[in-house]
């Protein structure tokens, strides 16, 4: 089959499924139709967002459907009737058997990790707050258990010690890119050897990646100060990771919300204390320290105060009256 031949539906959402569905349509494939979320009100303002896959698909032509229910006969039908080859999902909801059982190749999803290694939601995130040195993306084919899927293509990259989750975001939807084509190339070829996660695994569990939350955001000052800076850095820039400070002498006054966007391990200061005091504030020439629990420092160097913008933490220090004893919980 020629790649002009080959047609496809592609799945997908956010900016992440975009660079994939960019290069497909570049390196010549036929996608006849796209799918993504429904448009919904986001902001202030309540306008209706519309998804960046849902934008690319208007600016290249490419037909669009927006189910707001999988199982919709109206949408089984009209997907049906596009009589693809091919279905790629990237970013996407967990699609009903009926409808991922339905193209004669079958139907692949792009995974930014290496599985089984963080099967869920939040794969990028988890890997950076765990301190991985490692990552990647994976294809696979779908199956009913989610991100449980025979493994077609994987390709992996460095964690660098200065890459926030953002970094690597960006790093792997090229990757992944890359990755897609790859996978659809030796589909047509028919050389692919899927392999059983199970095999992977070998009687061992899985890493999950569950969803973040708002409290998973928030800083756990007790934690050492290596995972302090991996929890901040992979969160960072988006949702943050987010922390109070009190007034350790009046601890019920009104407390302030920080997020946290950028800190460094201060490796000059640990404190010879059996007992450090997890959360203590210090601020010495206009920089600001936090202890952890394991004794050691944390410098936080940008951060966002409640209501106002993002900042250099020196910025924030000139015009903050923080009181002499602080402590962040």
């Amino acid at each position: 089959m020629k790649k002009e031949d080959l047609k496809i539906v592609f799945f997908g959402t956010p900016e992440f499924a975009v660079a994939s569905l960019d290069r497909i349509v570049k390196d010549g494939y036929n996608v006849v139709a796209a799918v993504t979320m429904p448009d919904k009100p986001a902001g202030r303002g309540h306008k209706m967002f519309q998804s960046p896959v849902k934008e690319y698909a208007i600016a290249n032509g490419i037909p669009l459907m927006q189910p707001a229910k999988l199982k919709d006969e109206d949408f089984i039908n009209e997907l049906r009737g596009y009589n693809a080859d091919l279905f790629i999902v990237i970013a996407f909801r967990m699609l009903p058997e009926v409808v991922w059982q339905m193209p004669p190749l079958g139907t692949f999803n792009l995974h930014a990790s290496l599985l089984p290694r963080y099967r869920g939601a939040a794969p990028i995130n988890w890997a950076v707050i765990n301190g991985d040195t490692e990552t990647g993306v994976t294809t696979f084919f779908l199956k009913h258990e989610i991100d449980t899927g025979d493994i077609l293509r994987q390709e992996r990259i460095d964690i660098l010690p200065e890459d926030n989750v953002g970094d690597v975001h960006d790093k792997l939807m090229t990757l992944g890119a890359d990755l897609t084509v790859d996978t659809i190339s030796h589909i047509i070829a028919g050389d692919l050897t899927p392999m059983s996660q199970d095999a992977i695994l070998k009687g061992e569990e899985s890493t999950p990646a569950p969803k973040i939350f708002k409290e998973t955001c928030r800083i756990d000052w007790k934690l050492s100060a290596t995972a302090v800076h991996n929890h901040v850095r992979g969160l960072s820039p988006y949702p943050a990771a987010w922390t109070e400070i009190h007034d350790a002498m009046n601890f019920e006054a009104t407390a302030l919300n920080l997020k946290v966007f950028t800190t460094v391990i201060d490796k000059t200061s640990l404190i010879n204390s059996n007992t450090p005091q997890a959360g203590k504030v210090s601020v010495r020439n206009n920089r600001l320290f936090v202890t952890c629990g394991d004794g050691n420092e944390i410098e936080i160097k940008q951060l966002q105060p409640a209501g106002k913008r993002r900042m250099n933490a020196d910025e924030f220090l000139r015009g903050a009256r923080l009181p002499q004893n602080c402590i962040m919980i």
